[in-house]
């Protein structure tokens, strides 16, 4: 009886001290778009991870995008794989184009199962004799 008692009592003390692991979840994504005359593209790229409070990592990925153009012509494309390792990567593409008025958005996402999400949108539109106006969005989450 005194044995069984005092395995109960040293089981009781290691589980009151042991940390308690709770589960993690991270998100990200970035998007954007650019317009000029007659055109517009736009793309967008979102991911997450998530581990439990056993351990285990589950992750997603999404990307996005569309493009118009009054009169002229349109092109999109999005791609995803999984990469070495845990790792998941899309690559999201749109552009349109009328003559030498164009507009152009391109988003990358990356996802490391339980560690990070990184996303990036570039984006660029121009109309002949104006300067062309870019933009850059990055994001990372830990």
């Amino acid at each position: 009886m005194r044995t069984l008692l005092t395995t109960s009592a040293v089981a009781l003390l290691l589980a009151a001290t042991s940390p308690v692991l709770a589960q993690t979840s991270i998100t990200g994504g970035s998007g954007g778009s650019a317009a000029a005359g007659g055109t517009s593209a736009s793309t967008v790229g979102t991911g997450g991870t998530s581990t439990s409070a056993t351990g285990r990592t589950g992750s997603s990925i999404a990307a996005g995008g569309s493009a118009a153009a009054t009169s002229g012509k349109t092109q999109t494309g999005v791609s995803m794989n999984k990469g070495n390792g845990p790792v998941l990567n899309s690559n999201a593409r749109a552009q349109a184009h009328e003559g030498g008025t164009f507009s152009r958005s391109h988003t990358r996402t990356k996802v490391k199962a339980g560690e990070e999400v990184g996303s990036t949108t570039k984006t660029m539109s121009h109309v002949p004799g104006s300067k062309p106006t870019m933009s850059r969005t990055t994001t990372t989450a830990r």
